[in-house]
Parts: structure tokens; C-alpha cells; sequence
């Protein structure tokens, strides 16, 4: 028998059995049971007594946590993301085998009694007295159901979990009121519902309609008696009676649960018997979560959307609030992912560099207009196991977004860039620099917004040929892509009005830093990444206006809710006219310049190089009207390799350059992506200035010659000297350009 207390009053067992006891002869148990005031259980919460009417009387029921499809723009699925394997089903969708199996062997008077199967209890409370232990036992399916909801409620945190599965007659007690609430507001059928979706099943499965899809590959609604069987035994101890890891054992509990099941007359004994004959057929269906299932290479871009989602203010006020939403889940992402473009980007970033190469590279395309990110691919597969060259490292984002430390210089990319600026402040692009293959440029002559100087020292600037020398206009410098006419170019327009320029059309670092007051900004050396280039490219295409990019189009909540989602935020960067002249110039490249191996044939498009110092980044940035493609090569470890002497994709290069590497993956890419649809470019007139060339085209962005190969951009700034030998600052042939309407006022840009 058990002791009494030292101060003479009965146990705390004793006492909930004397009580029980009392309420039953006083007639108080009917669908429910009515339960005393304060001052009769024990509750172990924080080691203090309380009342059975301090329990709040409503249980706080948390969202069952389920999974998060993420969808490309046409509804294909890219992946599915959980926190818990589970989809919540109706109760009409389970299979009524499984609702008879579930409550036969777990409660087999649920429609009988109310909250609390008192006799079940009382027979566990003389048990357990008896024995001397706390009261265990006895559950019933709403009791156990309450239980599972504070042990959804804990989430992962480990002591949480703990204190909400604790054997304690105080736990017991909240359950208990919790129990008689949840019946008088949802009913038998909704509890049975509830239980089914919220249970676990073992193998990471949740929720009946999960485990059907983990053990047999098929949907709740369609379990067999057999396979119901299984399942409803497995709730005791999903580990123990494991198909999975123990057939034997498993089949002794399922044909318990199948005599449980003919014993209570929910089945005869004749199905009873041909069920046990039949062995568990199981059809494994092995849990897939993360970005790690995408498909078409989209894992990146699966991760960048997760990463969205759980920074973006649109999805909660705080990081904890968007956290707590993301794990819960059960949402349906639609994004922007094109699958015809993602398809093309993938096997355009795999076509030239192998996934086990020294070097890599990415590919992203962008929808002009819209801000719309349409692909994401690289050349390694998503995925942590580095034996099979898989990283999560997104090569295509900022820092903040899972990109590298700081992004990657972009070389002759960003001369577009220069060259708009100049454009907006009136220069022409007839404007000729007369230099040599190496110049010096006072550093204080490039002043910054607040009128600091760059640099208290020259800057020298040297072109990738000792034979690029000579008079340049806009044109053939964007063409040949000439440093040293871009250095000149930048001291003209200004540094602040480039920089300025840089902000408009969404250049930004990888390290999400300020863009710094350098010179050689001009030639790219300040680091950004494939998905800010092929922003900024895709404002050329949408005639100077800029549109920040986007993943995400919609997102429904379970039940249907609509959730806001980011939109893309469109500011005119430059007139119309100014892009409209870059993309005629910007043609040439594609057409006779530095790029003409990435040039589409059937189409108008236009595009840069860009290499930087060494070789150790190569770039092509390319457009067409509906249409802006950023694709790059480089090192992605901690180590920059200079690509020359160098196999790459089992072709050996003896220098990279980005027409010869970055602008073929870029044509590909371009070329599966694109449908039949052609817009043109708006055609303008383009001023060519006296190159000596006898060439003096006004259209089209002609120039003078192909150049041979890409710049190289140099970040430090240059790697060259001199004293300036072909030419000088007198050699500006070039005035001020007033574009077509402009006096009328119809630029829409303020000059500086």
C-alpha cells in the first residue's frame, strides 16, 4: 500500500482516485466530467500547487506544421520543403479501415464515453496506486490528442518536447480539461480527423497521409485492411514496430490490431484471418526534402527563394515571425522560374565547364520589364556532398543571399555603365579619344559626390593589346572594348555621375556595401554578381527603365489565404534615348566586335565582354528586347586561378576571354530560352566620331573592327604605366551631344 504523506493526508494518487471516485457516484461523469475548484490535484508546473480552474480553459492550438510546395510561373513543382513530413487530409480522404483500426486498438469506447474514459481511468489510478507510481495510462484518443498538439507546439526544442510527453499527474490533469474542452467544441469526427494528421508514424512520416505515401507509395484514402492494420499499431511505438527495420515485429502488431479489430465486430473474423495471411507488401517512398530535390539544376534558385522568404518584411515583421512561418509551412510558392529557361541554363552552365573542374560558372536571365528572375544554373550541382562536387555556394547572389564573400570584379561589363552616364550628361557618342595603348590620368581628377578626390596618385591604365591604340569614338571603345578611351570617358563624365548612374540601374557590391570612389570603377573592379548584371543589362533592354529583380509571384497559406509577396519596384534610370543609343552600340559588340561569337543570327540582341586581371573572372552580359542573360566564369574557392594554359570542360584555352568561353554558354542559353517572338530594338541614329578610319556610320553601333580579344579590365585600377605615349588629354575630339528632343524637355533626365 502506499504511504502516506509525512503530514498524515493521502497521496496525491490517493487523492485523484478518491475523487474520481466521489464525482462517479455523484452522477457528475456524463459526455464529459465536471471537475471540482482549486485545491484537489497536485499539478507539477514549476514545482507549485495549482488549482485545476487556473488552467486556461481553451487549448491553443498551433498550426500543424506540413509541407511547402515551391512552384515554377507554370505550376510545375521545382521542390517540396518541410520541417515535418505532413499533409493534412479531410476525414473523408482516410481509408475507414484506418479510422476503424486507429480507434479499435487505441480507444475502443471513443464513441462511448466523453472526454475521459473513466473507467479506463479508474482501473489505471487503482493500478497505478497499487504500484506507487504517478497515473499513466488509460488515454484516451482526445486526451492523446491534446498531447500531440503540446508536443506540435514545442516544435524542436528538445526540453519543450520533454515537458510536453512528461509522466506526471500534473500533465495528466491538463490533458484532462483540455480533453473535456476539445470534445464540447469539435465533436468525434473532427477529433478522429485532427488525430490522424497530427500523429507520427515513424520514418519522419506525420500525419496519416504522409505515412501511407512513406510504407506503401499511395494515398491515405486507399489503404487496404491490411495496410491499415499496420499503421494504427504502429502509434504505440513507432520505432519498435518499424516495417522498415523490423517486418517480424511489425506484422505480430498488425495482426493484434486485426483480432482487436474482429473482436470489437468492425470486421469478421474471416477478414480478420485472410488479412493476417497476407504479407506486408511495403512500397518505400523515401522522405525527399529541401532544394536538394529540385529539379532542372533549380536547387539555387530553391535556396535564393527560401532565403527571400525568411528576409523579406513581406512574410513578418520580425526574423522569428518568418522563421515560425516558414516551419510551419503547408504553403504553395509560386515563383518566377521559367522552366523552358531554366531548363536551357542548366545545360548551357553544364555544356563548357564540368562540374569537377578547377574552375566554375553561373548563369542567370532576367525578364526586362518585369524584374522577373527567369533561371539560375551552375555548373556544380546543389547539395553538401563534396565527393560528387555539389556545394550550396550560389555563385549567381550577394553574400546575403548565400553568394560569396564579395561577389566578382565584372571587368569591361560594367563600360555600358560609363557609357550611359556620358549619354545623360549630353556627351556624344561621337566623342574620340586620341590615346596610346598605356595612359596615366591625375587619381584627383575623379572627384566623388561630396567632391573628394579618388586618389592622391596617378592612375595608370594600359589596353589588353600593345596595338589598341589610336582614336576611339563610343562606339569602336565599346566594341574593341578599350580601356584606356574608358578611363578618359569616366574623367569627362565624372565619377560621381557613374557612380550615380551604377545606383540607377542596380549595380550593386556582393558584400551589399556602398559602391566605393574609385576610378578603375569604370573597368569593373568594383565586385557584383550575375544576378545584379543581368538586372542591369535587362534596363537597357526595357529602354532605361530599371526594375529590381524578383523570385516569388504568389503565396498561398493552408485554407487557401493569399499571403503578399514582394513586388519588383521599376525607376527610369535614363531616357529613353540613351538606352536606345547603348543598345545600338552595345549591337556592335555582337555583330563585329568582342562578342561576335555569342551573337544571335535571327534575332536583334546586343552584349559585353569582360575579363579581369589575370583572366581570373570572364564575363558575357547579353540582351535582346524580352530577354537579359548574365553569364560567368571564375574561380569559386578561396583561391583565384588565372585562366591561361588552362583545361576547362575538356578543352584546353591558352587564355580565356569572355567572347571565347562565357559567350558561347551565354548563346546557348539565349538560344533554348527564346521562343519565336523577336522584338526589335528601337532604332536611333548613333553620331560617329573621326576615328581615321574612313567608317563614320551613324546607326547601328558599327565599328571598327573586331578587336580580337576582351579587355582585362583591370581592378587595381590597371596593371600597366607610362607616361601616357600615344596621345594625351588634348586628344578629346568629341563636344556636347544633344539627343533628339531634348531642348524640347522631352530627355526626362537632369544633368549634372
Amino acid at each position: 500500500m502506499p504511504k502516506k504523506r509525512s503530514g498524515g493526508g493521502l497521496t496525491t494518487t490517493q487523492q485523484a482516485a478518491k475523487f474520481l471516485g466521489v464525482a462517479a457516484l455523484s452522477g457528475a461523469v456524463l459526455a464529459g466530467i465536471a471537475l471540482p475548484a482549486a485545491g484537489v490535484f497536485g499539478l507539477a508546473a514549476k514545482g507549485t500547487v495549482q488549482g485545476f480552474d487556473d488552467i486556461p480553459a481553451s487549448l491553443r492550438t498551433p498550426p500543424l506544421s506540413q509541407r511547402t510546395s515551391i512552384l515554377d510561373s507554370k505550376g510545375g513543382q521545382i521542390a517540396t520543403v518541410y520541417e515535418r513530413d505532413r499533409t493534412v487530409v479531410k476525414l473523408r480522404d482516410i481509408s475507414p479501415y484506418m479510422q476503424k483500426a486507429i480507434v479499435d486498438i487505441e480507444d475502443a469506447r471513443f464513441y462511448e464515453h466523453g472526454a475521459i474514459d473513466l473507467k479506463g481511468v479508474l482501473r489505471a489510478l487503482n493500478r497505478n496506486a497499487q504500484e506507487g507510481g504517478a497515473a499513466q495510462g488509460a488515454s484516451t484518443l482526445t486526451q492523446q490528442y491534446v498531447k500531440n498538439v503540446f508536443v506540435e507546439e514545442a516544435g524542436d526544442d528538445p526540453t519543450k518536447v520533454a515537458e510536453a510527453q512528461q509522466k506526471s499527474l500534473g500533465r495528466k490533469v491538463r490533458e484532462l480539461k483540455y480533453a473535456i474542452q476539445v470534445e464540447e467544441t469539435l465533436g468525434k469526427k473532427k477529433i478522429l480527423e485532427n488525430y490522424l494528421n497530427i500523429t507520427f508514424f515513424g520514418e519522419q512520416a506525420y500525419g496519416i497521409e504522409a505515412a501511407a505515401h512513406r510504407y506503401f507509395s499511395k494515398s491515405a484514402k486507399d489503404l487496404t485492411l491490411s495496410e491499415s492494420a499496420l499503421l494504427g499499431g504502429m502509434v504505440q511505438s513507432p520505432t519498435r514496430y518499424d516495417p522498415v527495420n523490423d517486418m517480424e515485429e511489425a506484422t505480430k502488431r498488425r495482426d493484434t490490431v486485426l483480432q482487436r479489430m474482429a473482436d470489437l465486430h468492425d470486421i469478421s473474423q474471416a477478414e480478420a484471418d485472410k488479412a493476417k495471411a497476407t504479407p506486408i507488401k511495403l512500397k518505400v517512398t523515401k522522405p525527399r526534402s529541401g532544394c536538394i530535390t529540385a529539379v532542372a539544376g533549380s536547387g539555387f534558385f530553391c535556396d535564393y527563394v527560401r532565403k527571400v522568404f525568411l528576409s523579406d518584411p513581406a512574410f513578418g515583421k520580425t526574423e522569428a515571425e518568418r522563421k515560425k512561418l516558414w516551419a510551419v509551412g503547408g504553403l504553395t510558392i509560386r515563383t518566377t522560374l521559367d522552366p523552358k529557361s531554366q531548363t536551357a541554363s542548366n545545360q548551357a552552365a553544364t555544356s563548357k565547364v564540368n562540374k569537377d573542374d578547377k574552375i566554375a560558372d553561373a548563369v542567370v536571365q532576367v525578364q526586362p520589364g518585369t524584374g522577373k528572375i527567369l533561371a539560375m544554373a551552375q555548373s556544380r550541382p546543389y547539395g553538401l556532398d563534396l565527393s560528387k562536387h555539389q556545394t550550396v555556394l550560389n555563385l549567381s547572389v550577394d553574400n546575403r543571399m548565400g553568394g560569396t564573400y564579395a561577389g566578382f570584379q565584372v571587368g569591361s561589363t560594367f563600360k555600358p555603365i560609363t557609357a550611359s552616364a556620358a549619354l545623360e550628361k549630353g556627351i556624344s557618342p561621337a566623342q574620340s579619344f586620341t590615346t596610346g595603348s598605356q595612359i596615366s590620368l591625375p587619381g584627383d581628377s575623379f572627384r566623388s559626390c561630396s567632391n573628394r578626390p579618388a586618389d592622391d596618385k596617378p592612375w595608370s591604365v594600359e589596353n589588353e593589346l600593345p596595338t589598341e591604340k589610336g582614336t576611339f569614338d563610343m562606339s569602336s571603345a565599346l566594341g574593341k572594348s578599350i580601356n584606356t578611351y574608358f578611363a578618359k570617358l569616366e574623367q569627362k563624365t565624372g565619377l560621381c555621375e557613374t557612380l550615380t548612374m551604377a545606383k540607377k540601374v542596380g549595380y550593386t557590391r556582393g558584400d551589399d556595401k556602398p559602391l566605393q570612389n574609385v576610378a578603375a570603377t569604370t573597368l569593373g573592379g568594383q565586385e557584383s554578381t550575375p544576378l545584379s548584371m543581368a538586372s542591369v543589362y535587362a534596363t537597357f533592354a526595357n529602354r532605361g527603365t530599371y526594375c529590381s529583380p524578383v523570385a516569388i509571384e504568389s503565396v498561398t497559406a493552408p485554407g487557401g489565404k493569399t499571403l503578399n509577396v514582394p513586388k519588383t519596384t521599376c525607376n527610369k534610370a535614363m531616357s529613353e534615348h540613351t538606352a536606345d543609343t547603348v543598345n545600338q552600340m552595345l549591337k556592335g559588340v555582337v555583330e563585329d566586335g568582342t562578342g561576335k561569337a555569342a551573337g544571335l543570327s535571327d534575332r536583334d540582341n546586343a552584349g559585353k565582354t569582360g575579363t579581369t586581371d589575370e583572366r581570373k573572372n570572364a564575363w558575357f552580359v547579353g540582351y535582346t528586347p524580352n530577354l537579359s542573360t548574365a553569364v560567368w566564369v571564375g574561380s569559386d574557392g578561396s583561391r583565384q586561378i588565372p585562366m591561361s594554359n588552362i583545361r576547362i570542360g575538356g578543352q584546353y584555352y591558352d587564355k580565356v576571354c569572355g567572347g571565347c568561353l562565357p559567350g558561347p554558354i551565354w548563346r546557348t542559353a539565349m538560344t533554348g530560352a527564346l521562343g519565336s517572338d523577336a522584338p526589335s530594338f528601337n532604332a536611333v541614329d548613333v553620331p560617329r566620331g573621326n576615328t581615321g578610319s574612313g567608317k563614320h556610320k551613324r546607326h547601328g553601333g558599327g565599328n571598327n573592327g573586331t578587336g580580337g580579344n576582351d579587355n582585362g579590365g583591370n581592378g587595381n585600377g590597371g596593371n600597366g604605366g607610362g607616361d601616357n605615349p600615344g596621345g594625351d588629354n588634348n586628344g578629346d575630339t568629341g563636344g556636347i551631344y544633344f539627343p533628339p528632343g531634348f531642348i524640347g524637355g522631352n530627355n526626362g533626365t537632369p544633368r549634372r
